[in-house]
């Protein structure tokens, strides 16, 4: 994929972030939002967004689909996934992850902010499986 690609062209009208090394595109719908979120190649967890958003693990639910690359996401049971595109994620909170190979990884998702999980069904934190 190059630069050219609309999968990671600019999304008109999009609110635009910039944050632990993620390029985030997040556009209302209704009570949700739709995110679209690139993960450089190389991009860690704990090493880029952890300092950013100033906790251990990333403690936000995702649902989506991975529509590019390859990530790997472990919580602290050492329970692992991993996810090549295309995929559908689902994510509890309490993860950390990693973007595999040397392609950025591209997920979209469907989010309520802090209340996804709940919105979604899911439990407000990762239990093994």
């Amino acid at each position: 994929m190059t630069a050219q690609d609309p999968l990671f062209a600019p999304i008109p009208g999009a609110e635009h972030h910039d944050i632990g090394g993620a390029i985030c595109d997040i556009v209302p719908a209704g009570d949700a939002r739709v995110k679209r979120t690139i993960y450089h190649s190389g991009f860690r967890w704990k090493s880029e967004m952890q300092e950013a958003v100033h906790t251990p693990l990333c403690m936000h639910a995702h649902i989506g689909f991975l529509a590019h690359g390859h990530i790997k996401v472990e919580f602290p049971d050492g329970c692992k996934r991993e996810y090549v595109a295309p995929a559908v994620v689902v994510l509890e909170a309490g993860h950390h992850g990693w973007v595999i190979g040397s392609e950025s990884a591209v997920l979209i998702e469907v989010d309520f902010k802090d209340d996804t999980a709940r919105r979604f069904g899911l439990p407000a934190e990762h239990k093994h499986d």
